[in-house]
């Protein structure tokens, strides 16, 4: 496990320095992203916002505050699970990655997989939806399904961010997060 870690641990300083896209060029810091290398779940954004980019942390802005809560709703800690984005620099404005920005993370993203070899990761949102289950469906039909590939299970969920926009998408999110719970109780 030492040598995950060492493995996890250049793998953030390679992000860090990266420069494979445009958004190296924008970003203020990277967010590589964080939690322990033995996380039995890991949850999956699109990309960093204003306060990660200034951080260096996924999920710390106000998506992060509201993920945190969600986390105890379906009875995990943060310090608990694995956090990170499909693509590790902060768009402009926020907007959703570009395919070619997506594409130039991809491997960094594998790898945090490989290494944090995680039996659940949570999807945050339709762009990570996407990129991870290379699905065009509509999230309201695929949110809180859990889906089986390659002998992970996903779980895609609306984005806390989402459901900020959106406050009634914060009630479809208590109950998946509430499913959530069921079923990393139950094991299925």
């Amino acid at each position: 496990m030492a040598d995950r870690a060492a493995m996890l641990s250049e793998l953030a300083q390679e992000v860090t320095s990266c420069q494979l896209c445009a958004l190296a060029h924008t970003r203020t810091l990277a967010v590589p992203g964080e939690g322990p290398i033995d996380a039995a779940i890991m949850f999956i954004g699109e990309g960093p916002g204003e306060q990660e980019d200034l951080s260096g942390r996924p999920f710390v802005g106000p998506a992060g505050q509201l993920l945190n809560q969600l986390l105890l709703r379906a009875g995990l800690r943060r310090d608990a699970v694995y956090i990170t984005n499909i693509v590790k620099c902060r768009p402009p404005r926020n907007r959703d990655p570009l395919p070619g920005e997506v594409a130039a993370c991809r491997p960094y993203l594998e790898a945090q997989i490989a290494l944090i070899n995680p039996r659940l990761i949570c999807l945050l949102g339709k762009p990570a939806t996407h990129t991870l289950l290379q699905a065009e469906v509509a999230m309201g039909r695929v949110h809180g399904v859990p889906q089986e590939r390659d002998g992970i299970t996903f779980v895609p969920l609306y984005h806390p961010a989402a459901a900020l926009h959106n406050p009634s998408l914060e009630t479809v999110l208590a109950q998946d997060m509430e499913r959530l719970r069921r079923f990393l109780k139950s094991g299925r």
